[in-house]
């Protein structure tokens, strides 16, 4: 079900278009992206890029006190996934590759994922992702590789 309150006309026919008769079968955007309070904030379809902001919340932190590893996959992810539904068919992820390279902490208050497709080979679509605070700082890069279902 496409949640069409909070999704622009032109971006929910970009997904009737690519999901077709899997409409009904999809949550856009994911149950997840919402427990992450996650926002897009910019979509170039040219470019094929898509940046979401995500708060840095004390429930997400590890016990030193910055943001846990998994909760900068999932943000990373969150971003990658609806960017493939609306630049190639229903794909899943096969393989994230992460490179945490700064602690985040909550102080920053959101990070901004921006990730891009990158291009396809055969049934494999590939992405890069960074997450980075509003002033560039950047705390991770990822590679994702996914899979397009038939």
């Amino acid at each position: 079900m496409l949640d069409r309150d909070r999704i622009p006309g032109e971006l929910c026919a970009i997904l009737e278009e690519q999901l077709g008769n899997r409409l009904d079968d999809i949550n856009f955007p994911p149950p997840v992206f919402d427990t992450l309070r996650g926002e897009m904030v910019e979509i170039d379809l040219d470019k094929k890029v898509l940046v979401n902001r995500f708060p840095v919340l004390s429930e997400y932190l590890n016990p030193y006190g910055t943001l846990q590893g998994g909760i900068i996959a999932a943000v990373i992810d969150n971003t990658i996934g609806p960017l493939s539904m609306l630049v190639a068919p229903p794909s899943y992820t096969r393989h994230l590759e992460l490179k945490y390279t700064k602690a985040i902490s909550p102080e920053i208050g959101f990070v901004y994922v921006k990730a891009k497709f990158m291009g396809s080979k055969k049934r494999l679509l590939y992405f890069q992702a960074s997450v980075e605070s509003q002033q560039g700082d950047k705390f991770a890069t990822a590679n994702s590789t996914h899979w397009v279902i038939e």
